[in-house]
């Protein structure tokens, strides 16, 4: 006797590689990529970071030449992180107009225009000579609201070097608000806020402060300012409130170990969530496939379709440069 009805044979539409593409959800654009990139203040040529394979701390030649090979590539954006040749307790250099990173965005904008979106990672730890994102009271403790005011002045110096996007990933109660405040009072309304709302204290983030030369004091404790990585219904107050004092665009750092909050971030908000697919999640795709573990490639593309997948808009990822490379060469 047959069956009543027909099997489902959902199979059918993965027999080919063109019937697969033909039916995909979701698929990684260069356009939806941003560059992380570190310029350093005192060399003359680019240095590798031993924990991040394949990245460098650029001088500023190499770190121009570098982002007109990305926009030649179709690169969107690049965000940028500088590494001073001093720190001091306030992370002044953070708010130098001959800073670091207002020189390198002069330079770029001289370049390129409006061609590359460029952002700059607003905080001061890589700045100051204790490693925190702020300035610390004479308790050892980050004092919030004296670093909003060091915040405010960094954010002002970036719009006025040339930043298009301005990122403040410190964690402080009230930071949106207040740089939205200062950007405004200064001319900058044009200037935009991609706001790290959901950054989570992870234990990811280790080759990124290999990057920028950070250790920090207080055996490395970040959790009195950066989220619970237990918690989840923690970020819709971070997410909330940013976007009420006035974040364009919001962040969930890291990406993988946090797609819920990723998805549900999409689902609850109107503006465009980003996600950061940070130092760690590379390293670790980088030091398996060096060992002969995994496919290095198959998996940097499966990490960023999930991140996609999950309703991130925009990805931070030190992946964009290989992944828009072997878009072009699939185009040839």
């Amino acid at each position: 006797m047959s069956a009543p009805f027909p099997i489902a044979r959902p199979r059918r539409l993965r027999r080919t590689a063109a019937l697969r593409e033909l039916v995909a959800e979701t698929t990684v654009r260069t356009s939806d990529l941003v560059a992380p990139l570190f310029v350093r203040e005192d060399i003359d040529e680019p240095q590798p970071i031993a924990s991040l394979p394949g990245v460098v701390q650029h001088s500023h030649d190499s770190l121009r030449a570098e982002v007109a090979a990305l926009a030649e590539l179709g690169v969107p954006a690049v965000m940028l992180f500088g590494v001073p040749a001093r720190k001091d307790a306030v992370g002044s250099g953070a708010s130098d107009p001959d800073g670091v990173v207002q020189v390198a965005l002069r330079s770029l904008h001289r370049d390129l225009g409006d061609a590359v979106v460029l952002i700059a990672d607003l905080c001061i730890d890589e700045y100051t000579d204790h490693g925190h994102c702020g300035v610390l009271a004479e308790s050892g403790e980050v004092d919030n609201d004296a670093t909003l005011e060091v915040y405010a002045q960094a954010a002002v110096a970036q719009a006025e070097a040339g930043a298009r996007i301005v990122a403040p990933s410190g964690m402080m109660d009230g930071q949106v608000g207040r740089i939205r405040r200062a950007l405004d009072e200064h001319g900058h309304v044009d200037v935009s806020i991609l706001a790290y709302s959901a950054k989570y204290a992870s234990g990811l983030y280790g080759p990124f402060r290999d990057a920028v030369d950070v250790r920090i004091a207080g055996g490395g404790n970040r959790s009195g300012y950066q989220q619970d990585w237990r918690n989840g219904r923690e970020a819709w107050r971070e997410v909330d409130a940013d976007i009420a004092e006035g974040a364009d665009i919001v962040m969930v750092k890291p990406a993988l170990p946090y797609l819920d909050v990723i998805a549900a971030a999409k689902a609850r908000t109107t503006v465009p969530v980003a996600a950061y697919h940070v130092s760690g999640e590379y390293a670790m795709i980088k030091a398996a496939a060096a060992n002969g573990w995994i496919d290095g490639d198959a998996v940097a593309l499966e990490q960023l379709t999930a991140v996609k997948r999950a309703g991130a808009d925009v990805i931070l990822t030190y992946l964009a440069r290989w992944f828009a490379e072997s878009q072009a060469d699939a185009a040839r």
